[in-house]
């Protein structure tokens, strides 16, 4: 997985909610690595660096994006999301993607809570759900 350190109490919630993901999917913790990144317009390069190692079966993008007073979050959001989706593709390894684009913290937090709607959680189980997939696919 690799989060974003920027907006981190709600990466950190989604971050709970992939773990319960992945856990509920057969993944003990001991095969999920963790990697921190600055901020998300900087998960695009850790997730590829990642999908380029072959250690992994599935990639999980976690980073909050809340919209504010300047252009910010329309040169973060989109980037973020059109990349990861074309290391995706060109990869062939499933990236699990969870960077919220909310206009409010109220949005964010509605997201990433414990209760069931955390997109980490959703995310995570997606990533497995298309690993499994794709390894039918490379199998037959």
């Amino acid at each position: 997985m690799v989060c974003s350190r920027f907006n981190e109490f709600i990466v950190t919630a989604l971050l709970d909610g992939a773990r319960r993901g992945l856990t509920a999917c057969g993944v003990a913790d001991h095969n999920v690595d963790v990697a921190w990144v600055p901020g998300a317009f900087e998960i695009p390069v850790a997730i590829r660096t990642m999908a380029t190692t072959g250690r992994y079966d599935a990639l999980i993008a976690l980073g909050a994006v809340i919209r504010g007073e300047t252009a910010h979050f329309e040169y973060v959001a989109g980037p973020c999301s059109n990349e990861i989706a074309r290391i995706q593709v060109d990869s062939g390894i499933p990236i699990g993607f969870s960077v919220l684009t909310v206009e409010n913290i109220e949005q964010a937090v509605a997201r990433s809570g414990p209760d069931s709607g955390n997109k980490g959680e959703e995310a995570a189980i997606g990533a497995i759900e298309m690993a499994n997939v794709l390894k039918a696919i490379r199998n037959k």
